[in-house]
């Protein structure tokens, strides 16, 4: 699935330079930023893209590049809106850095204390993990993205839900690990404790006094507006390509903000003044100074082939470094048909914002970096001739692995014949998977997505988009799940790769409605070894009883196939003449036991 893999392609589509500038004072060391960034523009092959430039409390450089509706040229503006998702990840810890002001919690109070619907795995994260511990990606969990993504929901009550299961693979504070879901939780104990929505809060808190009057929480508010960008990602190399918006309001704290650079300008305004807009407080000082400090080191991040660009730790939202001599903290954020990063060097008091309407795209960092470049006045670094290298170079490696498969087996055929897979797949973390029949062929539904399932050696399948035309998309995807049967043949589970590891999603078959009609051919009297047995009706729900046990309640399974309600991996099976049961099997772990009927 191109939206679980994404790469770096190479491509030759030519898009023409359209720039819209704000009435802002020349800046003599971003003299030749428009050429560089018209270059940035074709090189990359995005649709379009914003940014600005913050000096102090003063905008110094704010243009628009390419379209933000390419069928209609319509052209990007520094006031057109982009969805930033994660950079709104800072917006949303800073209500609880409000908060703690108010002394409504405390940042190293115990997170499930001020939302009792929050549940961890086990009791010692239950008793330990702190607001603090979620807002800086130290708990234990990792992603768990596709959860939510795949899985998506606008209600946020069930999401939190599914946090429960997930194990974590890392002790409290040992692990920097990047989880949406701590972010959603941040939103949620902002919720509980204000009585107002999150994206209430947000406006009221931030959007108001920021004079962000444009910036808004939701993708159908977005699209309402005059100024807003249309999504799109790169197809075939070559393409740009529209898609749909995507709804994440269920995971809205972790990243469902939509703003312009202009907007966000004033958001980085308060970040360089230590919490300050036009002089009036809109963060605590003491918060601002927490939020931009390391509170837990990402990785250890030596200087490489950049020798003055070293250090990766997280703050509360922000992401810091050290960039050539420079505090850097930023953060980037990227959902369908968008990708953003917000920045600032606070000791030098300068804001960058880059905001694209292109999927999964390097732009915001090397357009982020570039500028930085010009305005410390450091020796030029080519960030967009990097950047084309790496596309050519995952080109070459992407035709390399397409030239040999070395992991399929040839010749090989699935398990047991097509039908015997359709059913539901489930897993509580995420949610369940629809497996149908057309033909010999396998098709899915996950979440928003149709799924074609070709078929790649044994039970392995390779999983195949199909478009809104019902068209499947024939490049080669190493996306690949696969079934697996219980011990008695049947289909038992579907593993999934999700996150780094397999994700196992049990089998539920899809119920079959069967009349009363249809459940009497099976009923009577069996005779098992001369034990009696009786098979009846109960209120439309086949019945089995066996002398000197109790009565079992059935669950229909498959054709004639019936499952012991309670019982994992006993089932009956019968055996039909005409239309009557002749006899019936016992299927169970410890072997197969036949009763014939009685005469």
């Amino acid at each position: 699935m191109k939206k679980i893999v994404t790469c770096l392609f190479l491509s030759f589509f030519v898009l023409s330079a359209v720039a819209q500038q704000n009435k802002t004072v020349p800046d003599s060391r971003l003299a030749d930023l428009d050429v560089l960034l018209n270059k940035v523009l074709k090189d990359q092959k995005v649709a379009g893209f914003a940014v600005a430039v913050v000096e102090g409390d003063k905008v110094i450089y704010s243009k628009g590049f390419g379209y933000r509706d390419v069928e209609h040229k319509k052209p990007v503006t520094p006031n057109t809106l982009f969805a930033i998702g994660s950079s709104s990840k800072a917006f949303t810890s800073a209500l609880l850095g409000q908060l703690e002001k108010e002394g409504k919690l405390s940042l190293d109070g115990k997170a499930t204390t001020y939302l009792p619907q929050l549940k961890f795995f086990n009791d010692n994260m239950n008793n330990q993990i702190t607001i603090r511990d979620m807002m800086c990606h130290r708990t234990g969990l990792s992603r768990y993205d596709y959860s939510w993504y795949l899985f998506n929901t606008p209600n946020r009550d069930s999401i939190i839900q599914r946090v429960k299961y997930m194990e974590p693979n890392a002790g409290l504070r040992e692990k920097w690990q990047y989880n949406n879901y701590m972010f959603l939780a941040q939103g949620m104990i902002a919720e509980k404790l204000t009585g107002k929505t999150w994206e209430q809060n947000i406006k009221e808190k931030f959007f108001t006094p920021l004079e962000m009057t444009r910036s808004n929480t939701s993708i159908y508010e977005m699209q309402k507006d005059a100024d807003a960008s249309l999504p799109y990602t790169l197809e075939k190399d070559s393409i740009i390509k529209k898609v749909d918006y995507y709804d994440i309001s269920g995971m809205g704290p972790a990243g469902s903000i939509n703003s312009s650079v202009n907007e966000m300008a004033n958001w980085l305004q308060v970040w360089m003044t230590g919490g300050y807009y036009h002089k009036k407080e809109i963060l605590p000082p003491s918060y601002v100074g927490q939020a931009v400090s390391a509170q837990m080191v990402m990785e250890g991040a030596l200087p490489g082939e950049f020798k003055d660009i070293y250090s990766a730790s997280y703050g509360f939202g922000w992401m810091i470094s050290s960039y050539r001599g420079h505090y850097l903290v930023e953060h980037g954020g990227n959902i369908d048909g968008f990708s953003a990063n917000a920045a600032f060097f606070p000791v030098d008091k300068i804001g960058i914002v880059v905001l694209t309407n292109q999927n999964g795209s390097a732009v915001p960092g090397l357009v982020r970096n570039s500028i930085a470049d010009r305005i410390f006045k450091l020796a030029n670094i080519d960030w967009n001739g990097r950047q084309n290298e790496k596309k050519e170079e995952a080109l070459k490696n992407k035709k390399m692995e397409q030239s040999k498969d070395l992991v399929q087996v040839l010749n090989t055929k699935p398990s047991h014949p097509a039908k015997d897979y359709v059913g539901f797949y489930h897993n509580p973390i995420a949610g369940t998977i629809d497996v149908s029949q057309k033909g010999d062929s396998l098709f899915a539904v996950l979440g928003k997505n149709r799924i074609f399932l070709k078929h790649y050696h044994y039970d392995v399948f390779e999983l195949r988009d199909i478009d809104k035309k019902g068209v499947i998309d024939t490049a080669i995807n190493t996306f690949r799940i696969s079934f697996n049967s219980g011990i008695d043949g049947k289909m038992e589970s579907m593993s999934v790769p999700l996150d780094g590891k397999n994700v196992a999603f049990a089998f539920l078959p899809k119920k079959v409605v069967l009349t009363k009609e249809m459940l009497a051919r099976y009923t009577g009297d069996y005779d098992l070894a001369k034990t009696a047995v009786k098979v009846y009706l109960k209120d439309k729900i086949l019945f089995v009883s066996i002398a000197g046990q109790p009565e079992f309640e059935t669950t229909f399974l498959e054709e004639n196939s019936f499952e012991l309600k309670n019982l994992k991996g006993f089932s009956v099976k019968f055996d039909m003449t005409g239309n009557k049961a002749e006899s019936l099997t016992f299927i169970q772990p410890n072997g197969n036991f036949k009763a014939t009927r009685k005469k």
